[in-house]
């Protein structure tokens, strides 16, 4: 036991002294929470709109200042004319034009009805959808409050509940997929590098000639990434909660659980890359060829599995993200417990035994 330790301290010598491995290990995470949560997001504020009221009266006043203290929107420019629509567009400054028609407050106020045009600009469609979706929503709030909330004639009301994220944030979405994408990246590519290391260097023959067994040497160079992981999981979660204000409305403790679990079965894909590749090079191309690309494609966190066709929905079975990505929302956004994650913990659990017993089998076969 005290040879394996002195393997373990020796990893983490080698790690503390190449300063370059321990910012990627530290500083990747916190580098990519705050890029996912902040830059990429799939949330429009602040979009820039243009204002033509033709009517100019007391309603349309209280409806614009309902738009602009918004925080979806900004009011760049007030047109005067219809002909100013399209040199607004044309200068590529804004991104939707509302349109209030003559006599706006005395249609409101005699017919009980007033007409709105949204004009976007459809060339990002996604964006275009949803300018036109925080107006309206905006325009109904202040129709129901200038009427008291009095069911008009013919008037259809939609109750909308957002369970989970009120607030409909896309950090709610990337925080899991981050979480993800980073302890598959940082366990699976650093194991599979630093062993391949000792191969190119010719140091594992001769760390195999020691008394210690070969898998233990291999486990004691993958003990100091499972610890540096278990700090980028703190890391992330103290990002996520006061920065980007994502609560753990489930079991802490179970979370960090499930997390060093999809950690392990990392640590067993980089062991299992590293017994298969004879270069640094080749360790890393198959790490983020093999690994990152399906994360970010597959595991539902950047585009929706229900929208793949078939085969790529049986391909994505079998990426590990996608289930640990699954696990994350479920306990950390909605707050459930095992009972709601069995499936997928049972999934992980059999992806570990099938990797390492792979890399193991392997090991034997090209170190022993």
């Amino acid at each position: 036991m005290k040879q394996f330790l002195s393997f373990v301290k020796k990893e983490f010598f080698h790690i503390f002294r190449d300063k370059r491995t321990l910012f990627i290990l530290l500083g990747m995470p916190i580098a990519q929470i705050i890029i996912f949560g902040f830059a990429l997001t799939n949330e429009v504020k602040n979009a820039k709109i243009a204002i033509l009221d033709h009517s100019k009266d007391a309603s349309t006043a209280s409806l614009i200042t309902e738009i602009e203290s918004s925080r979806y929107f900004e009011i760049a420019e007030s047109l005067h004319s219809d002909a100013d629509i399209q040199t607004a567009f044309h200068k590529g400054i804004v991104k939707m034009v509302m349109v209030l028609p003559s006599n706006f407050g005395n249609n409101l106020k005699h017919f009980n009805k007033a007409q709105v045009q949204l004009i976007a600009d459809a060339s990002d469609p996604n964006v275009a959808n949803q300018l036109v979706n925080y107006a309206s929503a905006i325009i109904r709030d202040y129709q129901k409050r200038i009427t008291n909330n009095r069911q008009l004639p013919y008037t259809i009301n939609t109750e909308i509940r957002m369970l989970y994220n009120p607030q409909m944030k896309g950090s709610y979405n990337f925080v899991p997929g981050v979480m993800a994408m980073v302890l598959l990246l940082v366990c699976t590519m650093m194991t599979a590098i630093t062993i391949v290391k000792e191969k190119e260097t010719g140091t594992m023959e001769i760390l195999l000639v020691s008394p210690v067994k070969p898998m233990r040497i291999v486990i004691a160079k993958a003990i100091p990434y499972l610890l540096l992981s278990t700090i980028n999981i703190f890391t992330i979660l103290l990002l996520s909660v006061f920065v980007l204000e994502v609560p753990i409305n489930g079991s802490l403790i179970l979370l960090l659980a499930v997390s060093i679990l999809f950690i392990l079965v990392s640590l067993s894909l980089g062991l299992l890359i590293s017994a298969g590749a004879d270069t640094q090079q080749t360790a890393m191309f198959i790490s983020l060829i093999a690994l990152f690309l399906p994360t970010v494609m597959l595991s539902g966190f950047m585009f929706p599995i229900e929208n793949m066709p078939t085969p790529l929905r049986v391909v994505s079975n079998i990426v590990p993200a996608k289930w640990y990505y699954n696990i994350v929302k479920t306990v950390m956004i909605k707050g459930l417990g095992v009972t709601a994650i069995w499936k997928e913990l049972l999934i992980l659990s059999g992806m570990l035994m099938f990797f390492l017993s792979l890399a193991i089998k392997k090991f034997k076969i090209r170190l022993a």
